[in-house]
């Protein structure tokens, strides 16, 4: 199964989809460009856009990698938003 791994950083989010067999990064979304919300927002907003890209890209089963960080605020919001567009784990 490929790998989402989550980062965060003070300013930005981010979260990439990697297969470690190969090792190679099959999808990724930040918040980089995304201007408007607070950081809680624009973690959702990526959360969505990880798992559409996901689907779009015929993934649909994942491993979660939360990089060490607690499963809690920006971390869990992007868990779920990924788990509504349909990604499971």
């Amino acid at each position: 199964r490929p790998r989402l791994s989550v980062f965060r950083s003070n300013k930005f989010i981010y979260a990439q989809v990697i297969d470690d067999m190969s090792g190679k990064t099959l999808a990724q979304a930040n918040d980089i460009k995304i201007t408007k919300g607070t950081k809680t927002e624009r973690a959702k907003e990526v959360g969505r856009i990880i798992g559409q890209v996901c689907l779009k890209a015929k993934i649909d089963k994942v491993v979660f990698d939360r990089n060490g960080f607690k499963y809690t605020g920006r971390i869990k919001l992007i868990a779920d938003e990924a788990r509504a567009t349909g990604l499971k784990f």
